[in-house]
């Protein structure tokens, strides 16, 4: 396999492709996939596939950033669903083969900042 920056970003251009053949050859068969904020867990290859193909909407996922090193990596995406747009932060771990064996997503909610630091920021 290739390195694991190059995985990644072939993840996600397979998910975004819905190319879920392309996307199931980067996993490993006892890939575990992890999502902190709603406390799921989600067990095989084929179990997070099927997750990924039966995810509701017309999901689009395009990458800003990939952060590799051996055998860990990290991604942000921003994820569109028609009009709304999102942004997520995904952690990689791959066995020796060069297949993603953990991802655990975290899909921060957007909020306004507190009051007081207006003279400090710049708001984009």
């Amino acid at each position: 396999m290739t390195d694991l920056r190059t995985t990644v970003e072939s993840y996600w251009a397979a998910a975004d492709a819905r190319d879920w053949e392309a996307f199931a050859s980067l996993l490993a068969e006892d890939v575990v996939y992890t999502l902190p904020q709603t406390r799921e867990r989600i067990s095989g290859r084929e179990r997070y596939v099927a997750f990924n193909r039966e995810y509701p909407g017309d999901w689009h996922a395009r990458i800003e950033r990939v952060v590799a090193e051996s055998g860990h990596a990290v991604s942000w995406i921003r994820l569109t669903v028609g009009p709304e747009e999102m942004q997520a932060v995904t952690f990689f771990t791959a066995g020796e083969d060069g297949r993603i064996t953990t991802v655990t997503d975290f899909w921060p909610e957007p909020y306004e900042p507190p009051a007081g630091r207006e003279r400090l920021v710049e708001r984009y």
